[in-house]
């Protein structure tokens, strides 16, 4: 009989982490539910211009386009970063029902700039795995 086979567990990197949820549908399609959430009632256009880019981004993911859905999911964030960053909230509101969505909301879109854009930088289209 053979000897028992030991397994090492091999540890994921933070940068491995950020790589899968930047390959991940999912974190576009929560952002977008944390938008439309935040900004629906009372409706507000601009920040409603979002949900619509992140769920494409959300679809391309799903049609095998991972890297380039990865790209524009970090580039959409991005901009929805800047433009939440710039509203003021006073320190009492923080601690809300909106306030946590809000930080919620701005948490998701750190996560994926740091995951889609490593993801877009350092990710392999299929036909470039082909080759």
């Amino acid at each position: 009989m053979p000897d028992k086979q030991v397994e090492e567990e091999v540890k994921t990197s933070a940068i491995q982490y950020a790589k899968k949820w930047g390959e991940s549908p999912l974190p576009p399609m929560v952002l977008a539910t944390l938008i439309t959430a935040q900004h629906a009632r009372p409706f507000q256009t601009l920040p409603m211009l979002f949900p619509p880019v992140l769920l494409f981004s959300t679809y391309l993911n799903l049609s095998d386009y991972a890297v380039d859905s990865a790209g524009l999911n970090a580039a959409w964030s991005t901009l929805y970063l800047t433009l939440a960053r710039r509203r003021k909230q006073p320190f009492t509101r923080k601690w809300g029902a909106r306030g946590m969505i809000r930080g919620a909301t701005m948490g998701v879109c750190i996560a994926n700039l740091l995951g889609g854009g490593l993801t877009c930088a350092f990710g392999r289209r299929g036909k470039e795995e082909e080759l």
